[in-house]
């Protein structure tokens, strides 16, 4: 009888609890009870949610009789595969545990069953050197997609090889999508919601960033789109990232990814082996708004004042619908020398530098310190060029002659309707179209101390490009700066991207940067003893100050087990964020 009982090793749904435990499937449940099954278990006197990672695991104890039974079978959960991916992740992003990903990568309410599979494509593939097409047939890599192009036909051909998952920035995003694709002929799925559709079969497989947890049977594709997203890397530790779980999905499964984007990213494009596609240069080109750059150095008075008279231009001519840009909160100040009017820039990595309280210009990037002169002429007066929204408003509506709407992040809904509005990078989500996107001071986001500055910069062009359509629709972005000749600009200006890279590459390989180097934070209450321990750890490097600090290793395994094996002191609230993306 002994013999014929069986064992699953089951990980309790419970937070701060990563171990396993071993429990009798009952004969009632042995068919249901599978790897990756949710299933509800007695533990400490209570009954909870659990996850089956093993069956009949070789060290499980000899008498199994003195086991106790599996309680019920709750629904269906995570294929074996994602239990390995989730294995792979916990020493990613050094979570050390199991659970944060299983509980992505579980239904949002039970499944007892599966609906009959549905995949028969019947979507019109497209034309042969279609660069989507191109690029999944010779094994995946980066599709640069212009900002106003639809994102359906590479996700159709992608289908075309079989079962595909596709994760985008949004939800929104991902209901309109799985419309879109339910049109040209496909069988799909949206997940969450649609969870149990998509793990009995379906053409494509669709969602926000927990996409890339979502089952998909055969899994013969998958897509990301708009890879350089903010959207798609967890804020929450462990600050995981779907493009990264999702290549690490397809290579396991030996599928093709396809990462699209209008401004790739460098760790995007070393993932693919920099195998880059692209349309012809003139489609791209038109694909993207017209672009006035605004040297600001030229204009009076440059020391307080962003609305330039092209600005006011714009502002004045009320058939048009204009959106301001401004991100003063969270940003780092931005100064200029009185005398000469240089930016007040690093030495050492050109990041902006701010004045401290003690008097000295500091860089947030690198730490480098340096006494309050202009290293161009040798004056000590700096301007400060970072107006606040609020005042910005009053300032634009007296140069407009009509009224304008203030949005910030911390407003909800839509904003009230106007003819301008002024906000943070907010505004671009909450507004739903415009003719003119105006940056009114985008040298706060190319100078800004994190290393991604220039690609986070490039985003919000792409975000504006997108509000205003392309340069037949006579939409067009106002970039105002005092760095004209700066790649981002330039890149926005050409509709050439690409020319980002290069300069990126560079500079990243130099400071030893993503993709070239894997760092971490880690902050909080005890971070510093696990610091301590860090630098005592081989090929582990620890800069930063009490409380926090930054660890580096040559790759993303080697920091993430120094950092799980750190020894976190009694009471301390230790966070480690793995590659965060405002770093």
């Amino acid at each position: 009888m002994m013999s014929t009982l069986r064992i699953a090793r089951v990980l309790p749904d419970v937070t701060g609890l990563d171990k396993a435990f071993d429990y009798v499937i009952p004969d009632a449940l042995a068919e249901r009870v599978t790897v990756g099954s949710v299933v509800r278990i007695p533990l400490h006197g209570r009954r909870v949610r659990g996850w089956v990672l093993e069956l009949d695991p070789d060290d499980a104890p000899i008498d199994p009789t003195r086991l106790r039974p599996i309680a019920m079978f709750s629904s269906y959960g995570p294929a074996p595969e994602l239990i390995e991916l989730a294995a792979w992740a916990s020493v990613r992003w050094a979570a050390g545990r199991l659970r944060p990903f299983l509980v992505a990568a579980s239904p949002p309410r039970n499944v007892g069953g599966l609906p009959a599979a549905r995949s028969d494509n019947t979507a019109t593939p497209g034309p042969a050197d279609d660069p989507a097409r191109r690029a999944l047939t010779s094994g995946g890599g980066a599709l640069r997609l212009p900002p106003s192009d639809d994102i359906v036909p590479a996700i159709v051909a992608a289908s075309r090889l079989g079962p595909t998952l596709v994760v985008v920035p949004s939800t929104e995003r991902a209901t309109t999508v799985g419309r879109q694709l339910r049109r040209a002929g496909l069988h799909v799925a949206v997940v969450p919601s649609e969870w149990a559709r998509a793990a009995a079969g379906v053409d494509v497989v669709v969602g926000a960033r927990a996409a890339a947890w979502a089952p998909c049977p055969g899994l013969a594709a998958a897509v990301v789109v708009d890879e350089h997203d903010e959207a798609l890397q967890e804020e929450r530790a462990p600050t995981w990232h779907a493009r990264d779980v999702l290549i690490e999905r397809a290579r396991r499964a030996g599928a093709p990814v396809l990462l699209t984007s209008p401004a790739p990213t460098v760790t995007g494009l070393a993932a693919v082996d920099h195998r880059l596609f692209r349309p012809p240069i003139g489609d791209e080109r038109a694909s993207w708004p017209i672009v006035e750059v605004v040297d600001r150095s030229r204009d009076e008075p440059w020391r307080t004042s962003l609305v330039t008279s092209p600005l006011i231009a714009a502002l004045r001519d009320r058939a048009r619908t204009v959106v301001c840009v401004h991100n003063t909160p969270g940003r780092a100040r931005i100064l200029a020398c009185r005398s000469c009017r240089a930016l007040a820039r690093c030495e050492h990595c050109a990041a902006a530098v701010s004045l401290d309280d003690d008097g000295r210009l500091r860089c947030r990037r690198c730490g480098t310190v340096r006494p309050a002169v202009c290293a161009v002429c040798g004056a000590g007066a700096f301007a400060n060029l970072r107006p606040g929204v609020t005042r910005l408003r009053e300032e634009l509506e007296a140069a407009a002659g009509r009224h304008v709407v203030a949005v910030t992040g911390t407003d909800d809904g839509p904003p009230d309707a106007a003819g301008v509005y002024v906000g943070t990078e907010a505004v671009l989500h909450r507004v739903g179209r415009a003719d003119v996107v105006a940056f009114l001071d985008i040298d706060t986001e190319l100078l800004a101390p994190r290393y991604r500055a220039h690609e986070l910069a490039m985003a919000l062009l792409v975000r504006g490009a997108r509000l205003v359509g392309p340069r037949a629709a006579g939409g067009r972005l106002l970039v105002q700066t005092f760095l004209p000749r700066h790649e981002v600009v330039q890149a926005a200006l050409l509709a050439d991207p690409g020319r980002l890279v290069e300069p990126e590459l560079a500079r990243r390989r130099l400071l030893r940067l993503p993709p070239f180097a894997a760092l971490a934070t880690v902050t909080g209450t005890g971070s510093d003893a696990v610091a301590d321990d860090l630098r005592s750890r081989p090929g582990i490097d620890v800069g930063g100050s009490a409380g926090d600090h930054v660890a580096r290793a040559a790759t993303w395994d080697v920091l993430g087990r120094a950092l799980i094996a750190a020894p976190r002191p009694k009471g301390s609230r230790v966070r480690v964020a793995v590659d965060p993306p405002r770093l």
